[in-house]
């Protein structure tokens, strides 16, 4: 056991970046590394709460830590503040990380070998420095698209440009928005609006994630090497380009359809909150390609009005639909819905708190996805050959919606402003209009090429082989 070699995994305190770390370390454990995964101490009261108490308890080479992510107490229940946590997690966490790792290897046992390696989130990246201190491998694993990824590098460029931050509000709506970047590399016909939502701060003094998104890219250059959850055929144009600014890249995705071909212990969880199972027994009931799936992640949030809009369009499309409403998706409210629309579509509309989302959309009655373009959400999609209706919200959302839309087929944008009527006009043509058709042969294309990419010899099998040399090879 000595020789073992030991990965910490550090996501993001997030629950979108927690699940594809969870999943890659999975991977890992199974290629022989010694797992250490490091939830912050918020989270990992989350899990405990949401998957029982003995749901990190792990298994044999597993374990789980803690560290502080030095903001105060909040809701139990509820999505931190994100650019609080980038601040934080950027002064607060490294030496309670150094001082984890001492630990680790302060008391090297025959079920303990000392860290051998480490795996951070693309935002964790003051972990770069605890490496280098010790001498070892870090990879920094950055859980968007490669497009998102390829977007937040031009943000220097994008400042020094005069771009961005945007003169006043009135920018937001006077079409200065859809104006073209054509000098992206690898990115065709972008628009200034298809960039992470960072970009549209209007106040000079307050673009803390601008800077904080220019230092995460800047660092990754000193990193070991880059992991995306990606594959090839889906992002080529961008993955070109990036791979000669990022020699080492390592496209191990889709993580999901990798982590399938394993022996998985599904008693270790990542969802921040408790799952409803019901769900499937009702999906079970419709059928096949009839219900739309809806959820907004684990960030999004929206106005009363936008969720009285979002519930009528679906209610007049007259479709099946399972709608996941976390309790904190309503701006500072809580979430109340029209009682004409719950006595409307108690016989065809099913809503819960959450729900094991890869098992819904690859369920055979899933026909489409309202979707906030996450990339989890979206890459899960494809993996189910699933097409989306996309409504993005916040970072690089909008990338992955612009990229889901004109360059993949496999979406259809609805507007910012959301109104009930487009939702029911689009709703009804993702599920049986001829573009929701196309889209569906699209999204089933993509799927073919996502197995293929993590079939043995594919080039993400290849890649997570790759990975395992790099963590393997001291610096």
């Amino acid at each position: 056991m000595g020789d073992k070699p030991h990965v910490v995994c550090i996501p993001f305190p997030a629950q979108g970046h927690i699940k594809p770390m969870l999943k890659l370390a999975k991977l890992l454990h199974y290629r022989g590394f010694h797992i250490t995964f490091v939830n912050t101490e918020f989270n990992h009261k989350r899990l405990l709460r949401s998957r029982g108490p003995h749901a990190l308890d792990g298994m044999p080479g597993f374990c789980f830590e803690s560290i502080p992510d030095g903001l105060p107490p909040v809701d139990a229940d509820a999505t931190q503040h994100i650019p609080s946590l980038c601040e934080s997690t950027r002064k607060s966490c490294l030496i309670p990380f150094q001082q984890l790792i001492a630990k680790l290897n302060d008391a090297p046992s025959s079920n303990v070998p000392p860290v051998t390696c480490i795996v951070s989130d693309g935002s964790m990246y003051f972990t770069l420095k605890a490496s280098e201190e010790l001498g070892i491998p870090n990879v920094l694993f950055w859980t968007t698209s490669a497009c998102g990824f390829m977007a937040y590098k031009q943000f220097r460029p994008l400042i020094d440009g005069g771009l961005v931050p945007l003169k006043d509000l009135s920018y937001l709506t006077n079409g200065y928005l859809e104006n073209i970047i054509d000098w992206v590399p690898g990115m065709k016909n972008m628009r200034l609006r298809d960039f992470p939502s960072f970009i549209r701060t209007r106040d000079p003094s307050d673009h803390f994630m601008l800077d904080f998104i220019i230092d995460t890219t800047d660092s990754a250059s000193k990193a070991s090497g880059l992991i995306l959850n990606t594959f090839h055929a889906l992002e080529h144009d961008v993955l070109n380009p990036l791979s000669s600014m990022f020699p080492t890249i390592c496209t191990t995705g889709p993580l999901p359809l990798l982590l399938n071909q394993i022996p998985d212990d599904n008693s270790i969880g990542s969802n921040l909150w408790r799952e409803d199972t019901e769900c499937l027994q009702w999906l079970n009931s419709k059928q096949p390609n009839s219900v739309v799936y809806v959820n907004f992640g684990s960030i999004t949030v929206m106005t009363p009005e936008q969720l009285v809009e979002f519930a009528w369009g679906l209610a007049n499309s007259h479709k099946p639909f399972l709608w996941i409403i976390r309790p904190d998706i309503v701006m500072g409210d809580s979430v109340i819905l029209p009682p004409e629309f719950v006595t409307e579509t108690k016989q065809r509309g099913l809503m819960a708190g959450w729900c094991p989302q890869e098992k819904v959309l690859n369920h055979p009655s899933v026909g489409g996805f309202l979707t906030h373009s996450g990339w989890n959400s979206t890459i899960e999609s494809i993996c189910a050959g699933v097409p989306m209706i996309c409504w993005p919200f916040f970072a690089e959302q909008q990338t992955n919606c612009r990229y889901a839309c004109t360059e993949w087929g496999v979406g259809m944008e609805i507007d910012n402003n959301v109104e009930r009527d487009e939702v029911e006009k689009l709703v009804k043509e993702l599920m049986e209009g001829e573009k929701g058709k196309s889209m569906k042969k699209a999204a089933m294309e993509w799927r073919t090429k996502a197995e293929e990419a993590t079939a043995p010899c594919g080039s993400s099998s290849l890649n997570l082989d790759k990975l395992v040399d790099i963590l393997l090879t001291k610096p």
